[in-house]
């Protein structure tokens, strides 16, 4: 298969997801420190409960819409950062929100509450029912409190994902109503004309953000690249591929190791996106995914005819050449992990070594293509078979695979038991967590 020749990414000094990472950063701290000054600027009330609690609602807000811009999949972001940890991020940060959002509920009710005799739970009532905003307020914490419910991880295991993403849709509800609630009753907001511009500044990014990653971004490229199902070939008696092609995919920007959400738009899956990464290396023609039946959703590819329309959003991950600080690599995969791996090897220069986990050689989904890359390329392949215990993946059989291990970039993906300990292998035998590349690929298959 011909790859779209693009750029090696040599080793550099400058981690990109380090960069990205410093830049979120900076700017959560510089607009946290904004947020204080204009606090500082508005005035204090007289009761210490009452700032506490307006110091605490104003920094909610501020999470709120950090919290929209880590789920936005902004590109740039997303190809330094991936998704996996942005949403992990957005994941806690989320948790932080709730506790925020509770302690500026608590001190503005026993706040307002102080002297009244009516109590935290009354005043608030009174609040709700005599005040512009507060019940806009009430009724985002209460959305946001089952949001946060329904996203602990035991609950989240009980429910289909479809189930969960709309519940999850409501967030946006209680961001809009936690804003006009801002709006109303917020006196930092009120207090300057700059404090106001910087505010409708804040949440215009971050619901821009959304907009644009969400919803502009997949329009526009689907409109553009117009894709459609060309091939459906078995790869064995449980996993196909798909060839998808489309209008200037050499525009596209994907990248060997990246995943997309496709949406196959059949009458019966239309409304189902599944997350599977390119099984090869974009050639500017073609887009390649390779699924394995394991449910009625990654079942569906199979029986796809050529000329279906595809709506695919993506190109989405970090789990590419971007990162690479060595010039030679090791590429680990575990199961139908193997995707994003194969797809890396046809990208990556300098030397490979790939080592491919299975419980039985039946299991190897594409293992005839990995010896003919590992071929062309100059590469190493090794298939370990065998049951998870003993792990034939421990230190020693690494470091006899691979002597040269801490010298080589490792590209890890596959079932997270296995990833889990390969990960504490790698630790074991020394290998610089900067030269470790993995992605979580719950979402993507």
């Amino acid at each position: 298969m011909t790859t779209v020749p693009s750029p090696p990414a040599p080793p550099t000094a400058t981690r990109p997801g380090v960069v990205a990472r410093t830049g979120l950063y900076a700017v959560l701290a510089v607009n946290a420190a904004v947020v204080a000054w204009f606090f500082a600027r508005a005035g204090f009330a007289s009761n210490a409960l009452i700032v506490i609690g307006r110091l605490l609602g104003l920094y909610g807000a501020l999470v709120m819409a950090f919290q929209l811009v880590l789920v936005a999949r902004l590109p740039w972001l997303d190809r330094r950062i991936g998704m996996d940890r942005l949403t992990s991020w957005h994941r806690w940060t989320g948790f932080a929100l709730l506790w925020t959002l509770l302690g500026h509920v608590v001190f503005i009710a026993f706040g307002y509450a102080d002297g009244t005799g009516t109590g935290p739970v009354g005043e608030i009532v009174d609040l709700a029912g005599t005040t512009e905003g507060i019940l806009r307020a009430v009724v985002a914490f209460g959305v946001l409190l089952v949001v946060g419910a329904v996203s602990a991880r035991s609950a989240r295991r009980r429910l289909a994902y479809e189930t969960w993403h709309f519940v999850h849709l409501y967030s946006y509800v209680a961001v809009v109503l936690a804003f006009t609630h801002q709006v109303a009753v917020g006196t930092t907001f009120t207090s300057s004309p700059a404090a106001t511009a910087y505010w409708y500044t804040l949440w215009g990014v971050a619901l821009g953000s959304v907009a644009v990653g969400r919803l502009v971004l997949p329009l526009w490229r689907n409109h553009r690249h117009r894709f459609r199902v060309s091939a459906v070939v078995p790869e064995s008696d449980q996993v196909v591929s798909v060839y998808v092609t489309g209008r200037d995919l050499d525009e596209l920007g994907a990248r060997a190791g990246q995943f997309f959400l496709w949406r196959f738009l059949t009458k019966d899956r239309w409304w189902q996106a599944n997350p599977f990464s390119l099984s090869a290396a974009p050639d500017g023609r073609t887009l390649r995914l390779t699924a394995k039946a394991v449910g009625d959703g990654s079942a569906a590819p199979r029986h796809l005819k050529p000329g279906t329309r595809v709506f695919a959003e993506g190109p989405y991950g970090a789990f590419t050449a971007l990162h690479r600080r060595r010039t030679d690599s090791l590429l680990i995969a575990g199961g139908v992990g193997v995707t994003p791996v194969r797809a890396l090897l046809e990208d990556l220069d300098g030397h490979a070594v790939v080592i491919y986990r299975v419980a039985a050689e039946r299991d190897a989904v594409l293992l005839g293509e990995l010896r003919d890359l590992a071929v062309a390329k100059g590469a190493e392949l090794h298939l370990v078979t065998g049951p998870p215990v003993p792990d034939r993946l421990a230190p020693r059989e690494l470091a006899r695979l691979v002597p040269d291990i801490a010298d080589r970039d490792v590209f890890l993906c596959g079932p997270p038991p296995m990833m889990n300990a390969v990960l504490r292998t790698l630790d074991a035998l020394g290998v610089p967590k900067p030269q470790i590349h993995f992605e979580r690929f719950g979402l993507a298959g």
